[in-house]
């Protein structure tokens, strides 16, 4: 009984543990490849195969000055969660986008929530259902915890641009 109970405590321990891990990698059955799965962040994106198209998308991007100074004053007011494919060739070159012009802004990338999806859009450990994901990546907005806003798989302009209109909109 004793060495029951104590298995099945091991059980819990290792799922919560694999739970909250962080930048999880699979290999996706559908495409055959590794895609990070669940919760993810930056330093993820930056090492192993992801770096080769993370780390060129981010230090290459010159966001408009423009739109960061007037991003400065107000982003750190919102809240962000980001929904991405790394086998995604539009999360390849946005996800970095982004990044660039949180750091450019002085948001700190600990603040977002970001979260990898397989091929049929499933973060396995993570439910994402209530997200209403159709397509990836897709950057959403939110003010105390309200959705103001979400930029689907491609910016209108840019993704400073598109930021900038979705918080200004509603600060």
């Amino acid at each position: 009984m004793i060495q029951k109970c104590l298995f099945a405590l091991l059980i819990v321990i290792g799922l919560q543990g694999y739970s909250q891990s962080i930048n999880k990698v699979i290999i996706d059955p559908q495409i055959n490849k590794e895609v990070m799965i669940g919760y993810c962040n930056q330093n993820g994106f930056e090492k192993g195969v992801f770096a080769d198209f993370f780390n060129p998308g981010f230090e290459k991007y010159n966001p408009s000055n423009k739109y960061i100074e007037r991003l400065r004053p107000m982003i750190g007011e919102v809240e962000f969660t980001v929904v991405l494919g790394t086998w995604c060739s539009d999360s390849q070159l946005q996800v970095p986008h982004f990044f660039k012009v949180l750091k450019e802004a002085g948001y700190s990338d600990k603040r977002v929530k970001a979260i990898g999806v397989d091929r049929s859009k499933s973060a396995i450990l993570v439910d994402i259902k209530d997200l209403n994901i159709e397509r990836v990546p897709t950057f959403i907005v939110y003010k105390n915890g309200v959705e103001i806003g979400r930029i689907i798989e491609t910016p209108e302009k840019s993704i400073e641009k598109d930021l900038w209109k979705i918080i200004s909109n509603y600060l």
